[in-house]
């Protein structure tokens, strides 16, 4: 078995155990701090929203052009006034993309553009995206957004209950602002496909903490019946019987995002790939974060505050301290046996009283 499997089963078994749950407000500390990052970011660099939000048109040129991407950027800032985005495709054309311009203006550019690329303008292909088409996107996309999060909530709390559909919920919109945060930071366009990207880690987000969930749950089952462990105590064996498997999960699927984003769009320049690539990147990671360190530690902290819970933990503190009282006076009394001349425990009674039954066997006589 590999180490990382002997690690696994053993935290599985509760031999070893890292305190997730008790260590929890480090947790949320990290957590508010990248957040407020996030929501900084978005505040004042905004999102860099691409031409199917905002409308505008894309110019593709032929293969095999003799025009760099940033002589090509140049002519289109200068044909335009506006900022222009272009990118190298595989077959070698340049695709050039400027947002917010109408007809009138695409049909000034692409002659312009035409011109100082040396090409026939006929050559020079021209989509023209309008505003609208974005603004319906964007709003398909919140509501089924919206319509995911309901849905998400009623059936967490149907299956387990409402603190951790709570918990499930905080830890979605964690994942959420903290994937567009490092989009407003990074300035990456966000396309259809950086939707489609936030959409697709919800998923996967979820399904880590609902994996956590299910062994909560099962571990918890009469759970007052007992006073040997809190509920905090079993919260945070849940997160170790599942973090190997949790870790597994995310590795795996990191890993082909990984090459798309480092690989296809950082290497081989394939920009159009990061739009898609740095969503699920960053969603999954911080999806595996939010499920082992904010998901659960928030249920726990949400069921401790139940009477039952409360009472559960005093009655558990309490065993532990009559235990290890217990223990004391136990190692006392050995200490105080093996300080003994011949290891015989000592006497106790009133000071200078002879022990009980001295002087049995004696024969009846006069005392002097």
């Amino acid at each position: 078995m590999s180490k990382l499997g002997t690690i696994g089963a053993r935290l599985h078994r509760g031999e070893i155990a890292y305190d997730f749950v008790g260590k929890r407000k480090i947790w949320y500390g990290i957590s508010i701090l990248i957040t407020i990052t996030a929501i900084v970011g978005l505040a004042v660099r905004g999102l860099n929203m691409g031409i199917e939000f905002e409308g505008g048109a894309v110019f593709t040129t032929p293969t095999k052009m003799s025009a760099s991407v940033a002589q090509a950027e140049d002519y289109a800032n200068k044909a335009s006034g506006h900022q222009a985005i272009v990118q190298k495709l595989g077959n070698g054309s340049l695709r050039i993309q400027i947002a917010g311009i109408d007809t009138g203006q695409s049909d000034r550019i692409k002659q312009e553009l035409a011109k100082d690329l040396k090409l026939d303008p006929e050559k020079l292909a021209a989509d023209l995206v309008g505003p609208s088409w974005g603004e319906q996107i964007a709003n398909k996309a919140w509501e089924g957004l919206a319509i995911f999060m309901v849905l998400v909530v009623i059936y967490l709390a149907i299956a387990f209950e409402w603190r951790m559909a709570v918990a499930a919920l905080v830890a979605l919109i964690h994942d959420i602002t903290i994937t567009t945060g490092i989009y407003a930071l990074v300035g990456f366009e966000v396309t259809p496909g950086t939707v489609i990207g936030l959409l697709t880690i919800l998923g996967y987000s979820l399904y880590d903490t609902v994996v956590v969930f299910d062994s909560l749950k099962e571990q918890t089952k009469d759970l007052t019946k007992q006073s040997r462990f809190t509920y905090s105590e079993i919260a945070n064996r849940s997160i170790n019987g599942t973090l190997v498997r949790s870790i597994n999960t995310t590795v795996v699927a990191l890993l082909p995002v990984a090459g798309l984003l480092f690989i296809g769009g950082g290497f081989l320049g394939a920009g159009t790939l990061n739009d898609i690539s740095l969503s699920l990147f960053v969603g999954l990671a911080a999806g595996a974060y939010s499920s082992i360190f904010i998901a659960t530690p928030l249920v726990a902290d949400l069921k401790e505050r139940e009477p039952a819970m409360k009472n559960l933990t005093k009655r558990v503190l309490a065993k532990r301290a009559q235990a290890a009282a217990e223990e004391d006076l136990a190692e006392v009394r050995t200490t105080a046996g093996d300080d003994g001349d011949d290891g015989a425990p000592a006497v106790v009674g009133p000071r200078n009283q002879p022990a009980r039954g001295r002087g049995r066997g004696r024969t009846s006589g006069k005392r002097r």
